[in-house]
């Protein structure tokens, strides 16, 4: 498939539109990432102390980055809980003597 025959999706960051190359089953994912992309970078825009879409551009990346590896975060701590959980449970259920 040539680029003149890719499908495309556009979306719309900051009152600019952009013509994305995605595949059709990825489209709605795609304009779900950038409904969120495009709110993080109005909210960084409305507090009007990063000039330039790139410089907001980049602060919204660094945002969502840093929202991403708290989650990261949370969800392997929260593994790390569930294993000791189960270990403890197992550990238990082995000590509990039979009937």
């Amino acid at each position: 498939m040539n680029d003149a025959t890719r499908p495309t999706t556009e979306i719309t960051l900051l009152g600019h539109s952009y013509v994305i190359a995605c595949s059709p089953d990825e489209q709605d994912k795609l304009e779900r990432s950038a409904r969120y992309l495009d709110r993080a970078m109005q909210g960084i825009h409305a507090r009007g102390k990063v000039l330039g879409s790139e410089r907001i551009a980049i602060m919204a990346a660094l945002n969502i980055t840093n929202e991403l590896l708290e989650a990261l975060e949370t969800q392997r701590s929260d593994e790390q809980q569930l294993s000791q959980l189960s270990k403890r449970l197992d550990q238990a259920l082995v000590d509990t003597p039979q009937r």
